[in-house]
């Protein structure tokens, strides 16, 4: 799945995004500077759930903070989850608080 959704990194917004068949899926996040991202939400509407899309965009949030040298604090379930399944010794993530 990965191969085929786009996501796009809208800098501005602190959101990343994947628009499919006209509906948005994104993760957002806080920059609480410092070079501390919370990543605090995923959303994918109901018509694009169970495709997978979710675990692109985290994967590129991550991949972004890890390029940039960002710390990530997993304020969402699903980012906390992810990192837990996919990145169980990432140095790079905060507890929740």
């Amino acid at each position: 799945m990965s191969d085929t959704v786009r996501v796009h990194h809208d800098l501005a917004g602190h959101r990343f995004e994947a628009v499919i068949d006209g509906h948005c899926a994104y993760l957002a996040y806080m920059d609480l500077g410092k070079q501390t991202l919370d990543m605090y939400r995923t959303f994918v509407p109901d018509a694009l759930r169970g495709r997978g899309i979710a675990a692109v965009l985290t994967q590129h949030a991550l991949e972004y903070a890890e390029r940039e040298g960002y710390q990530v604090i997993p304020s969402c379930s699903y980012v906390e989850r992810y990192i837990e399944r996919n990145r169980p010794t990432s140095d790079r993530v905060e507890p929740t608080p």
